[in-house]
């Protein structure tokens, strides 16, 4: 009897175990690996495709109007985005956890120039594993994850970290 248990126990615990060990075979973000496909709608009701901006550095921002670290970090992106227009860089808004209204105003009052892809259901959130706002995924031009950046840039993480994807093709 006592076997019996201890193998049942062993069993139970082996079951356990692999319910909470994070899948290798599913998809997700990882430094060096593809970027996770976007593909959606902008604030704009325009159709987005991450795919098309292959050949080009990206960084992928997740924010939200709500979100002051986001609204702090803005600026930096938007002078950024023009430090670099030489390197051909892009930034792509992903809106996570706030209405599309406040969002839409937002980028009307502050003049943002990139879209920002909507993502109601988390689907994209989910992909890319976010864990706060901001969070900012800097992808080569080959469409490669390069480095990830939780929480707000300061322009220190931002020239440390887009080194690996910018400069010339």
């Amino acid at each position: 009897m006592a076997v019996a248990l201890a193998i049942l126990a062993t069993a139970v615990l082996v079951l356990v175990a692999g319910a909470f060990r994070p899948s290798t075979s599913s998809p997700g973000i990882a430094v060096g690996q593809p970027a996770p496909a976007i593909a959606g709608t902008t604030l704009d009701g325009a159709a987005f495709d991450l795919a098309s901006y292959r050949g080009r550095p990206v960084i992928v921002n997740f924010w939200g109007p709500s979100c002051v670290p986001c609204r702090d970090e803005f600026p930096l992106l938007e002078r950024e985005l023009a430090a670099h227009a030489a390197d051909n860089l892009a930034i792509v808004g992903v809106l996570m956890d706030d209405p599309v209204a406040p969002a839409q105003q937002f980028v009307r009052d502050y003049g943002a120039t990139w879209p920002t892809v909507q993502d109601p259901a988390g689907a994209l959130k989910a992909a890319y594993r976010v864990a706060a706002r901001p969070q900012s995924y800097l992808i080569d031009r080959n469409g490669i994850v390069r480095q990830i950046q939780v929480g707000q840039f300061t322009q220190d993480d931002f020239d440390r970290l887009y080194a690996a994807i910018g400069g010339a093709p």
